[in-house]
């Protein structure tokens, strides 16, 4: 037992991400069905639509689970009610300051993960009482840090920093990229592109085969004055593109983005117009899989590697 799946009583130390428009609670609970920690993603509901994803989540799991709450997001004091009120367990929050509300979580007997792009914000995390950070390196998919600090690089001078669980996230979907963060001084992952593109997840069609037709160098984070964010290069994308050539002012980037681009992207799967986020590791991400089958994959790769990386000689 290492330190994340002791913190959550979970079987493998695999967190699922708490993407927008893809982590409802078929995936969540299928992810936690499996031996992960599964996520609903409060960032695209509205607040009676998360109490209902909840609920549909204890029904259809009896393993933990948790949910994650980007703070930027309106409606967030009803939100964080109706989690304590639900009795969830477990809260990830992102996008703004952990300060804001990790004691109220805690003082309910919620467990409070918050996500970070660097170890300066870890740092901020681990004293605001925080039981563990997710670092999320620069080839995440959706909101990144503006930094862009690479997973290889960020987790061993987070590791170096603080004292509390760490998660690695951003490029890992894969068994060995697992095991490479670990050694690196991670105790988990958090994987999101990967289960994006699971039978579970509730994005569209069109944007799960999006994700799996993704190569080398076909996406690319953008929109730093706004919120950073990495998207495939859709036409909304070359429209973002041809945007910044005359550059615009913020308000202008606002109004090309408009409204529920993300929704439209990879809910409603509108390949040209929508807001396509994902990440750099979605090249290596080549079929549709249910959430079990990814977990048992990653599982049997991690072994694998492991037993490799005993055998090597210097």
């Amino acid at each position: 037992m290492n330190k994340i799946t002791d913190l959550f009583k979970i079987k493998y130390p695999i967190i699922q991400g708490g993407m927008i428009w893809n982590s409802g609670y078929k995936l969540a609970s299928a992810v936690s069905n499996a031996g992960g920690l599964g996520l609903i993603g409060a960032g695209s509901m509205y607040p009676e639509v998360l109490r209902e994803h909840i609920q549909k989540c204890k029904k259809a799991t009896s393993k933990p689970f948790g949910v994650n709450v980007p703070m930027l997001y309106p409606n967030i004091e009803e939100i964080m009610k109706i989690i304590v009120d639900e009795g969830v367990k477990i809260v990830f929050t992102s996008a703004g300051n952990p300060k804001t509300w990790t004691p109220y979580l805690k003082e309910n007997g919620i467990t409070v993960v918050h996500v970070v792009s660097s170890s300066v914000f870890a740092l901020k995390a681990q004293d605001a009482g925080v039981d563990a950070v997710v670092a999320e390196g620069f080839e995440a998919g959706g909101h990144n840090g503006r930094e862009e600090t690479t997973t290889l690089t960020l987790i061993p001078m987070v590791n170096e920093k603080i004292s509390i669980p760490l998660i690695a996230a951003g490029g890992i979907a894969t068994g060995r990229g697992m095991l490479a963060t670990m050694i690196l001084g991670a105790d988990g992952v958090q994987v999101g592109s990967r289960f994006a593109a699971s039978l579970e997840s509730s994005a569209h069609e069109n944007f799960k085969e999006t994700i799996i037709n993704v190569k080398e160098g076909d996406t690319q984070l953008t929109l730093k004055e706004l919120a950073p964010v990495r998207l495939i290069k859709n036409k909304f994308y070359q429209d973002v593109q041809q945007l910044y050539e005359k550059c615009p002012t913020k308000e202008e980037l606002i109004g090309l983005l408009g409204r529920a681009r993300a929704k439209r992207g990879m809910f409603e799967g509108d390949l040209i117009e929508g807001e396509l986020e994902i990440g750099q590791i979605a090249g290596l991400i080549h079929e549709i899989k249910p959430a079990a089958a990814i977990i048992q994959e990653m599982i049997t790769d991690f072994e694998t590697a492991r037993k490799e990386i005993n055998n090597f000689d210097f």
